[in-house]
């Protein structure tokens, strides 16, 4: 069993590929719609946008590859209309989640949820996963003036609910996650998808744990 350090008082988690399997609808949404603007983006190429939010993402594959007459408000439409509905019909809880998030309730701790997915993607993974009762706050970094890997949203996540940084515990699956959680100064459990394990800049996070079910 993973033992929390003792300072604990908040419990921080990512949302997208940490409590849901989401990442693979986020890129096949992204497949679709910037395929139909002429790129052709691999998973590899993916991989290093995990953690932007979905404005950043647009802007982050123009740069790469200009399309005519863009229109990003409407990419970005596009994109989040897909993975709702992806996510509303097929996805599932990560393994383990129900249970991590059972044992900070009963330890009393604050749960947080702070991703860089839109707060209307947010409503619609506690709804359907059915753990909206757990949060006592939920955030997204479009709320934010920049996004991960910038602290922002984790050092605002600890000030709403009136807790020290040095009190937080961030659980992150994405390399921007961890350096966000980090540079907010939060104790950092990376949990990498299993392609990304080995990834040497996990190392900066305080552990690394292949799945939530290591935290019983």
């Amino acid at each position: 069993m993973l033992i929390f350090p003792e300072q604990t008082r908040l419990v921080i988690f990512d949302m997208d590929g940490l409590l849901i399997d989401s990442e693979p609808y986020w890129k096949m949404a992204e497949k679709e719609v910037f395929g139909k603007l002429g790129l052709n983006l691999t998973d590899d190429l993916l991989r290093n946008v995990m953690g932007y939010r979905l404005s950043e993402v647009v802007q982050h594959w123009y740069h790469y590859q200009p399309w005519a007459e863009p229109n990003f408000e409407q990419t970005e439409r596009e994109v989040l209309d897909c993975v709702k509905q992806l996510i509303k019909q097929e996805s599932d809880a990560m393994p383990g989640i129900y249970e991590v998030l059972a044992y900070c309730k009963q330890n009393n701790f604050k749960i947080a949820l702070a991703s860089s997915s839109a707060m209307e993607l947010i409503e619609v993974v506690v709804d359907k996963l059915n753990i909206r009762h757990f949060f006592d706050l939920m955030w997204s970094a479009q709320c934010e003036e920049y996004g991960k890997p910038h602290p922002a949203i984790f050092l605002s996540v600890a000030q709403k609910l009136n807790i020290s940084p040095k009190h937080c515990i961030v659980f992150e699956d994405a390399i921007n996650g961890v350096l966000a959680a980090k540079a907010a100064r939060m104790y950092c459990i990376a949990v990498p998808e299993e392609i990304s394990f080995n990834d040497p800049r996990f190392a900066i996070a305080d552990k690394k744990i292949p799945n939530l079910l290591t935290v019983l």
